[in-house]
C-alpha cells in the first residue's frame, strides 16, 4: 500500500459551534457543504479536508485519512494482515473511504480520491 497523504481529519466534540467559529474566525478557513456528514467541513489549502462533528462523550473518536490511489488493493491489504475494517466502503461526491482500527485500537481512514 501506499500512502499518498492526508486526505482528512475529523474531530469529535461537545463544543461544535465554539470549535467552528474558532476555524473560521481565528484560522480563517471557510465552511463547505458537507454533502449529508453531521459535520462541519472546511478545505484547506493543498485539498485537504478537516471535520468538527458533535459527539455527547468528552472523548470522542477522531480519524485520520490516508490518502491511496486504490482503496480496493489497500483494503484487501489490512484484511490480509487481519486488520478490522468497516464492512462497506462509503462515497461521497468527492471521495471513496473506508475506517479501520489499527493495532493501537484508534479508527483511521483510508480515502480514495473520486474521479470525476
Amino acid at each position: 500500500m501506499r500512502i499518498n497523504g492526508l486526505a482528512f481529519v475529523g474531530t469529535r466534540t461537545i463544543a461544535r459551534g465554539t470549535m467552528t467559529r474558532f476555524v473560521q474566525d481565528v484560522l480563517g478557513l471557510a465552511p463547505i457543504d458537507p454533502s449529508g456528514l453531521d459535520a462541519d467541513l472546511f478545505e484547506l489549502p493543498d485539498g485537504s479536508m478537516l471535520a468538527i462533528a458533535p459527539t455527547d462523550e468528552l472523548n470522542g473518536e477522531r480519524t485520520v485519512g490516508f490518502l491511496v490511489e486504490d482503496l480496493d488493493a489497500a483494503c484487501a491489504e489490512l484484511w490480509a494482515a487481519d486488520v478490522e475494517v468497516d464492512a462497506s466502503i462509503a462515497a461521497n461526491e468527492r471521495f471513496r473511504y473506508v475506517h479501520f482500527r489499527a493495532p493501537d485500537g484508534k479508527l483511521y481512514e483510508l480515502v480514495e480520491a473520486r474521479g470525476d
